[in-house]
C-alpha cells in the first residue's frame, strides 16, 4: 500500500487552494463582466463589499484612466511571512532590513521594531507563534499581503505592503474587523 507523506499531502492541499484561488478570481470576474455590483459579489463572499473589490477589483488608475496593475509582486508573500517569523523570533535588524525610506524613519533602529512589537503583545498578548494562510492582493501600485496571527486575545491581522520595488512600505497589525 502506498501512502503519502504529511509533506505530499501538503504540497497537494496548497495546490488545491492555489486552483481555487485561480477558480473564484475568474468567478468574480465573470459575475462583473456580467453587470453584478461588488454589494452583489460581497454578500455571495460573506464580505463587505469594499472587501470584495480590494481583493478582487481593478480599480483604474486616476493618473492615467487605464486599468492599474493586478499583478503582485512576486514573493511578497513569502516576504511578509518571514517579516514576522522575525518580529517573532526578535530577529530585529532582519526584520527591518527591507523597510522603505518612510518606514524606516519611523522604525529608525532594531530597539524602536523591539519597542513597536512589545507594544503589540501589550495590546494583543503574547504571540503564539501560529499563522494562518496569507493572502495577498493588490491595492494601488502596492501588494498587500495580510496574514493571520494568533495572540493571547485571539486572531490579529498582520499586513504588509510592499512597494513595486519590494520595499516595506507598510506594515501593521490590526483586529480582523478592520480588514
Amino acid at each position: 500500500m502506498d501512502v503519502e507523506s504529511p509533506l505530499q499531502a501538503l504540497r497537494q492541499a496548497l495546490d488545491a487552494v492555489r486552483a481555487a484561488e485561480s477558480r473564484l478570481r475568474g468567478a468574480v470576474d465573470a459575475a462583473r463582466e456580467a453587470g453584478h455590483t461588488w454589494s452583489e459579489i460581497g454578500e455571495v463572499l460573506g464580505t463587505t463589499r469594499q472587501a470584495a473589490f480590494q481583493r478582487f477589483g481593478r480599480p483604474i488608475d486616476p493618473r492615467t484612466g487605464t486599468p492599474m496593475n493586478a499583478a503582485l509582486l512576486p514573493g511578497a508573500t513569502e516576504a511578509a511571512v518571514a517579516l514576522f517569523v522575525n518580529l517573532a523570533e526578535g530577529n530585529w535588524e532582519e526584520a527591518r532590513r527591507d523597510f522603505d525610506a518612510k518606514v524606516s524613519e519611523a522604525l529608525p533602529d532594531a530597539a524602536s521594531v523591539a519597542a513597536t512589537w512589545a507594544a503589540i503583545a501589550g495590546r494583543c498578548g503574547r504571540y503564539e507563534q501560529r499563522m494562518g494562510e496569507p493572502i495577498a492582493h493588490q491595492l494601488g501600485d502596492y501588494t498587500v499581503v495580510d496574514i493571520p496571527l494568533q495572540f493571547e486575545v485571539g486572531e490579529q491581522v498582520g499586513r504588509v505592503s510592499f512597494s513595486p520595488d519590494g520595499k516595506v512600505a507598510g506594515l501593521f497589525v490590526l483586529p480582523p474587523e478592520a480588514i
